[in-house]
């Protein structure tokens, strides 16, 4: 364990979860994120931080003994880790999301609801499972299918991504609700490490977001019935598992963007220090790029609040259900994910040849990288032709 963690680690943190999330992210994340990458491997020195100071249950009711966080402070979270380690952060972005689903649609599922309460104290690390071969990336079908069998219940499904799988202690994972159901039928399982096996199928050899660790693989499972939730999956992507992947993955391509602006920032300081009393080239650029960066944060962050208003019963304006909300996620999932690699862009032209090299301190190849996923999760054509059937059947909309 890190020893200055640790010392950290014994005092209280009355900054909160999102201080402590900056330490780690600038003293554990950071140091290690380019050899995360050029390894294409899972980042866990962060996440041993992570579980120390018990980040992985911060949303977790408080009666549970987790901070109960909303969804503004876990953006917050996932934004900071993102500016020093995207690969870090989108795998805590996706836990978040796993974790929402178990607390607002398993609590009632008593194997269920008791994974949750251990959730605290064990620190688990919660993956999903949600593609499939022969959906073409539509998570909302699948071909294979729970079979019961007495006190069990077989799972085998053939995913195309298992996002950082094999590091994960649970996976919740998608199947058709009986051998006879359509392939929108769908219920989720969870899957505890012991209940399953692995076999990888394709690599992970990618341009970016390398440290998620998402090759295809094969599960095969044998769960409790009591482990597959009594709520439609219908249901729970669209009230839990499609609004927190778009506000948080919003956050984290935020994140990436603010880092590279960080570096662009110092490097116009930089300028000026060297040559007092004359304003840099780059200095317009950057007050361009503060103005978009601020609109990128507003954005997430106002759906947050939102969102967690909602949730806690003080606005009763919004319908989580409904499809100007469903819109809105939509509009809110493709714009962060084309806006942000346009702020690291401009940050590379403003600090320039520096930036396009991938050693020193102004190197921004790995954040241009990572930040090209963003399009790409659940792509944004196939989000762009869900929010045009939306509006031509709702006026609202």
């Amino acid at each position: 364990m890190n020893t200055h963690l640790a010392e950290r680690q014994s005092e209280p943190r009355p900054d909160g979860a999102e201080t402590f999330a900056r330490r780690i992210a600038q003293d554990i994340a950071a140091v290690h994120a380019d050899d995360v990458d050029a390894k294409a491997r899972f980042p866990i020195e962060t996440f041993r931080a992570a579980q120390e100071a018990k980040l992985l249950s911060a949303q977790v009711p408080q009666e549970f003994g987790g901070e109960g966080l909303g969804m503004r402070q876990l953006g917050n979270i996932v934004s900071v880790l993102a500016e020093s380690c995207a690969s870090s952060a989108m795998v805590l972005a996706m836990h978040y999301s796993q974790v929402a689903c178990l607390i607002r649609h398993g609590l009632e599922d008593p194997q269920i609801g008791n994974f949750v309460k251990q959730l605290p104290q064990e620190q688990w690390l919660v993956g999903s499972m949600t593609s499939e071969v022969g959906t073409f990336g539509d998570m909302r079908r699948s071909r294979c299918a729970v079979q019961r069998n007495g006190e069990q219940t077989v799972l085998d499904k053939d995913a195309t991504t298992g996002s950082y799988c094999e590091e994960a202690d649970a996976i919740l994972v998608t199947a058709r609700s009986g051998a006879q159901a359509p392939e929108n039928d769908q219920v989720l399982v969870l899957v505890q490490r012991a209940q399953r096996t692995l076999s990888q199928t394709t690599n992970w050899n990618t341009l970016g977001m390398r440290g998620t660790c998402s090759p295809g693989f094969k599960l095969r499972a044998v769960i409790p019935p009591g482990q597959i939730f009594s709520t439609p999956f219908s249901e729970i992507a669209a009230m839990t598992m499609v609004p927190y992947s778009h506000i948080l993955w919003s956050a984290l391509w935020t994140g990436i963007a603010t880092g590279a602006y960080r570096k662009a920032a110092a490097f116009i300081r930089q300028q000026a220090r060297g040559a007092p009393g004359s304003m840099p080239s780059g200095a317009t650029r950057l007050a361009m790029l503060n103005a978009d960066l601020q609109a990128l944060r507003h954005n997430w962050t106002l759906a947050a609040i939102d969102f967690d208003a909602e949730a806690d019963g003080t606005c009763t304006a919004i319908d989580p259900s409904g499809m100007r909300w469903a819109l809105r996620m939509n509009n809110l999932k493709v714009a962060a994910s084309e806006t942000a690699p346009k702020l690291v862009h401009g940050a590379l032209q403003t600090i320039g040849v520096l930036a396009y090299k991938n050693d020193g301190p102004f190197s921004l190849g790995r954040e241009y990288r990572d930040v090209l996923s963003g399009s790409l999760m659940i792509s944004n054509d196939r989000i762009n032709a869900a929010s045009a059937s939306i509006l031509l059947v709702s006026k609202e909309a």
